[in-house]
């Protein structure tokens, strides 16, 4: 077996685990629901879109001012509120949010996700991009109530959790196949890369770094050997 920073391999069981740095947690009340929960494709856009661009605006500027670490701070700020023990504190709370708007679309999103994370399989963001999910779950400014807020994050992390199981499974075929986890290593940066930066930011600095490292090894795990190029010291 052979453990390298947050990825183990063994034969037949290899894993990618989130940084020890990172805040996300499995979503306690929906994560049995993962494998068969349903996008709902019946979210009208409109008044969404526009909330998303406003949402990007704010994206922008901080991208534009922030230092990374500054970025961690506060996308894991933002996170506090809608993971954990605070939201689950604060459930009553949460619910009884409403948005400051009399947009019957605005209304009805925040009730379908104050529904979704209360157990309801319809999560009314289910159907839109990582990118997009990010614009709304690092948006602290009151522009989404927090279940809205959570229901987004919950929607990034199944997509998160299905690219992780086709990963692992490659994975799996790749080490038994060759001895290896070159390919893999590839996919999981390519994926780091696509992140957006407030998830990219949540992730060790040099997590990049590392990965094009063991690239570059190549290492066989069943001959102890260095393939490629570098050390593995």
């Amino acid at each position: 077996m052979t453990m390298v920073d947050g990825i183990q391999a063994s034969r037949g069981n290899v894993h990618y685990l989130y940084p020890a740095s990172s805040t996300l947690q499995a979503p306690t009340a929906s994560r049995a629901r993962a494998d068969n929960a349903r996008a709902d494709t019946s979210v009208t856009l409109s008044s969404l879109a526009q909330q998303l661009n406003e949402s990007a605006i704010r994206a922008e500027a901080d991208d534009a001012a922030l230092s990374r670490d500054e970025r961690t701070a506060k996308a894991e700020k933002s996170l506090a509120s809608i993971v954990g023990a605070r939201f689950f504190a604060s459930r009553q709370v949460n619910n009884a949010e409403i948005p400051d708007s009399s947009d019957p679309e605005r209304l009805a999103r925040a009730q379908a996700a104050t529904r979704f994370v209360n157990g309801s399989q319809q999560n009314p963001f289910a159907g839109l991009s990582r990118d997009r999910l990010a614009l709304i779950t690092y948006d602290d400014s009151g522009q989404y109530t927090t279940n809205e807020r959570r229901a987004a994050w919950e929607a990034s992390f199944d997509k998160e959790y299905a690219w992780r199981k086709e990963a692992v499974a490659k994975a799996m075929a790749e080490y038994d196949g060759s001895g290896k986890l070159t390919d893999f290593f590839k996919d999981v940066l390519q994926h780091f890369d696509s992140l957006p930066l407030n998830e990219q930011a949540q992730y060790p600095k040099d997590y990049a770094t590392r990965l094009q490292k063991w690239i570059a090894l190549d290492y066989n795990y069943f001959t102890n050997a260095v393939e490629g190029e570098g050390s593995p010291l």
